[in-house]
């Protein structure tokens, strides 16, 4: 099990590059089972849950030439679907989370598919009710194994009306992949609308799918019978956007994000400004000048400002610990409020450990009373609970006085591609320990 050696309280200065966006990552790259024709993928993050992803469609039989590390061409015109009953697929697809992703193309072509239990991070509960839910409703039936597998199958898929009962990410994504060779019309109300999931819906309809109502909660998709071919380039991801952000801000650095997909960000430039730190927009560029202190936004009647997580164009969960950890040095107070999953705030004891002041109010609320400086965080040993906890731990550790430990950092390496390497590049005294 690997660590980070990270030696903190440097100015950081330099330009950085967001990788290809992991969520979107996920669910273009399972698309390509739609098709038996060559499909191209660009920007793809070198990370190892996409990684994993992409060994997996090896294994299915789906022909893989890899231009360069972030560019692929898929073709799956000899798909073995019964590698979908075999352990080896049980054992691997069990460890990502977004495996699940598979099951919407196979559904719509091949009629058959597993979902494994869900994997990745242990954040919570995270249900697979709305992805299963979705297929019943399109005419799939499904039976549960005891080594912890769904399998479904459908004679054929049937275009039909559903409301999800939530804006589920990847429940839409799923959804929308199976409903697109589905006999009929289907219109899926409170689907999700990230730019991920518009992304997926503009490749798609290259392909030649015909789905309306994009970036809207209501899809439109009419079935058709074929999808061909299609090249696709995946926008940079928010969360790295949002990450080097922070630690910019923490470190009181001047660091420039190049190609951050500036019009996709949503509201998460706004909350960042909430906390006091200044962005400057050149191009799709964003410049993050040096600040000795930044000051917590307060609401007009003088209350403590509250950021929560919500569905988009709400704010992100995946950047709340950014947010949390990026407080801490703040002046002003902040209560975080991480609605999704329930445990998720509980990294806030490492931050305690090194000085922050912080009270964890229940699973789901945290309140960060700002440092204002007055004290550096002090270096500690720590374990990374999962990808995005990690990287606030990370940077912590790279505003604190002295030496930090992070463990675990398999589970970073999920989310951030050679994150390490890439800090380097901006200063930061890091060092990767096998």
């Amino acid at each position: 099990m690997g660590s980070f050696e990270v030696r903190g309280g440097k100015k950081l200065s330099g330009e950085i590059t967001p990788q290809g966006a992991k969520n979107e990552a996920l669910q273009v790259i399972s698309a390509v089972l739609l098709t038996a024709e060559k499909v191209t993928i660009s920007n793809i993050p070198d990370i190892v849950d996409v990684n994993l992803l992409i060994e997996l469609l090896g294994e299915m039989n789906v022909k893989i030439n890899r231009a360069g590390r972030d560019t692929c061409t898929f073709q799956a015109d000899d798909v073995q679907v019964d590698y979908l009953k075999s352990d080896a697929y049980h054992k691997k697809s069990g460890k990502l989370r977004g495996a699940v992703m598979l099951a919407g193309p196979m559904l719509a072509r091949f009629k058959k598919a597993y979902i494994p239990k869900p994997g990745g991070d242990m954040i919570g509960r995270r249900r697979l009710d709305t992805h299963i839910i979705g297929f019943e409703k399109l005419g799939a039936g499904f039976s549960y194994h005891e080594d912890g597998f769904f399998y479904l199958t459908a004679d054929e898929l049937k275009g039909t009306a559903m409301q999800m009962d939530e804006p589920s990410l990847t429940g839409t994504a799923n959804i929308l992949m199976a409903a697109v060779m589905a006999k009929g019309t289907t219109t899926i109300y409170n689907a999700a609308c990230e730019p991920y999931i518009q992304q997926l819906c503009k490749m798609l309809n290259r392909m030649g799918a015909k789905i309306s109502g994009i970036a809207s909660n209501m899809l439109t998709i009419d079935g058709v019978d074929k999808l061909n071919g299609t090249d696709h380039r995946m926008l940079p991801d928010m969360i790295e956007v949002g990450s080097f952000i922070g630690l910019a801000a923490m470190t009181q650095s001047e660091v420039t994000i190049k190609n951050a997909g500036v019009e996709h960000l949503g509201i998460i430039p706004e909350k960042f400004r909430q906390l006091g730190i200044e962005l400057n927009f050149k191009g799709d560029d964003i410049h993050v000048p040096a600040q000795e202190l930044y000051e917590i936004q307060k609401y007009m009647d003088g209350g403590v400002l509250t950021i929560y997580d919500h569905p988009w164009p709400g704010f992100t969960p995946d950047l709340l610990s950014i947010i949390l950890v990026t407080a801490i040095q703040a002046k002003g107070s902040v209560l975080v409020h991480q609605k999704m999953f329930e445990s998720r705030l509980f990294f806030v004891d490492k931050l305690i450990d090194m000085g922050a002041q912080i009270i964890l109010c229940d699973p789901h609320r945290a309140v960060v009373i700002g440092l204002e400086r007055e004290k550096q965080l002090r270096g500690i040993v720590m374990s990374s609970p999962d990808i995005r906890a990690g990287v606030a731990l990370l940077i912590a550790a790279l505003s604190a006085q002295g030496k930090s430990v992070i463990q675990n950092i398999e589970q970073i390496d999920r989310g951030y591609q050679n994150i390490d390497e890439r800090l380097k590049n901006l200063g930061a005294d890091i060092k990767r320990v096998n």
